[in-house]
């Protein structure tokens, strides 16, 4: 088993893509026609139906448990990844696997027998990351009061919990923002001033063009960061 799952590694994955248009795909090998929400994988440039690719036998186990996934891939001999077109993103995204149903019982079973542990571990995970996201924000907060020592503790408090949210994608979770980098730490404060103290939201409620918005309240931003700047 294990030679096998090494072997499958280093090979290509099998691929099989979730039809989501409204027009059907046959199989170049039984000409049936595969329509929204059917399966087809492609060899050779050919698209093919999962009885001719000789994938019908395997079970579709939906992504969201990774401990699943994980044990039925390892046990299962013959596996392929789902992926579907996302439209709004313009990419095709992982939907699932195909698997053997003997090793998606096996890896049922597994997961069954140490939820528990694995629950336990989970929560210990998120408590952990908790506590380290507090510590990034308490590091930016003192690192924005010596930038602005002017800025009421509140908003630096403030900007520092927003620019460091983890998954924001905001410069705080940046390896400049996570390094206490000036620049990226200004940049924090001119989104925060932006919003908090000009009129900006209300130019975009209004209408207004967001690059047209944020040149009309480029200098009060400044007025407010020079003045945080002074003691």
């Amino acid at each position: 088993m294990e030679t096998d799952a090494k072997q499958r590694s280093a090979s290509k994955e099998i691929v099989v893509f979730w039809l989501v248009g409204k027009k059907d795909s046959p199989c170049s090998a039984c000409q049936k026609e595969l329509g929204k929400g059917n399966f087809l994988t492609v060899e050779n440039g050919k698209g093919l139906c999962m009885e001719c690719a000789d994938l019908d036998h395997l079970a579709f186990l939906p992504s969201g448990d990774a401990a699943l996934s994980r044990r039925a891939k390892k046990y299962s001999k013959l596996w392929a990844v789902v992926v579907k077109f996302s439209r709004a993103r313009g990419r095709y995204e992982r939907q699932g696997l195909l698997v053997e149903e003997e090793a998606l019982a096996q890896a049922e079973k597994e997961c069954e027998a140490d939820q528990d542990v694995r629950a336990a571990r989970r929560e210990y995970d998120a408590e952990h990351r908790l506590e380290q996201d507090k510590v990034l924000a308490e590091r930016m907060r003192t690192r924005l009061m010596e930038m602005f020592p002017g800025c009421k503790e509140k908003d630096a408090a403030l900007i520092a919990r927003h620019t460091s949210e983890r998954s924001s994608g905001r410069v705080g979770r940046s390896e400049a923002g996570r390094n206490l980098d000036e620049e990226a730490l200004t940049l924090a404060a001119v989104a925060y001033v932006r919003h908090r103290h000009t009129n900006y939201d209300d130019l975009l409620m209004q209408g207004m063009e967001r690059s047209l918005a944020r040149s009309y309240v480029r200098g009060k931003i400044e007025d407010v960061l020079s003045r945080w700047r002074k003691e």
